[in-house]
């Protein structure tokens, strides 16, 4: 029985520590001041625990596939040291894709938010991945991110269907109204703006 007294009110059971925002109650990540000249990123799966000072400067970035970095939320104290290293980080991309049923995308969304909020928690710099799949997902995709901040996108996957990315991207600039858009990989021409162009060549693990 006390077991599942302690098992119930454990706070990583409940998720509830942070502060949310909108109808699914999705945790907030803080608007954070952050330099934009020289943003370098390195990938998540090439990070290393007490052995990176070359990469130091760099921002973590997790355009990478979902298993890649999975055990971030159900186990987030195991790799805070790790990550701890780096100048900022860059909230997990947890995939949203339109064949996915919505409970789905709200849940991966929420986890973005919600290690976003728990690195924040923990003094580290933060930065929100924004991701969206069709229009019925713009109803939560952009919750949990306060408006004004530096928000990040990926540019992968989406020149197949450039036209549902801009819509979402122009939804993403009327809802949040970012200071700054931190761009992984090519811009479309036709994105308005600030932003930080970051080539998928210079997030690559130098050797």
């Amino acid at each position: 029985m006390l077991y599942s007294y302690n098992i119930r009110n454990d706070k990583k059971f409940l998720r509830n520590d942070y502060e949310t925002a909108g109808l699914w109650e999705i945790p907030l990540v803080q608007r954070q001041k952050i330099e934009l000249n020289n943003i370098k990123l390195l990938a998540c799966s090439h990070t290393r625990l007490n052995e990176d000072e070359q990469h130091r400067q760099y921002g973590v970035h997790f355009y990478v596939d979902d298993p890649k970095f999975n055990g971030i939320y159900n186990y987030p104290e195991r790799t805070l040291q790790k990550y701890a290293q780096y100048r900022f980080l860059l909230t997990p991309d947890f995939s949203l894709y339109a064949e996915m049923p919505m409970w789905l995308q709200i849940a991966n969304v929420a986890k973005n938010r919600w290690c976003g909020a728990f690195w924040q928690s923990r003094g580290l710099i933060v930065i929100p991945t924004i991701s969206w799949s069709g229009s019925q997902s713009y109803s939560f995709c952009f919750d949990g991110v306060e408006k004004n901040s530096v928000v990040s996108i990926g540019m992968i996957g989406c020149k197949g269907n450039k036209l549902g990315f801009l819509r979402g991207y122009n939804k993403m600039l009327e809802k949040l109204n970012p200071q700054a858009v931190i761009c992984y990989g090519k811009p479309f021409e036709e994105m308005q703006g600030s932003i930080v162009y970051v080539p998928f060549a210079h997030t690559r693990k130098e050797a």
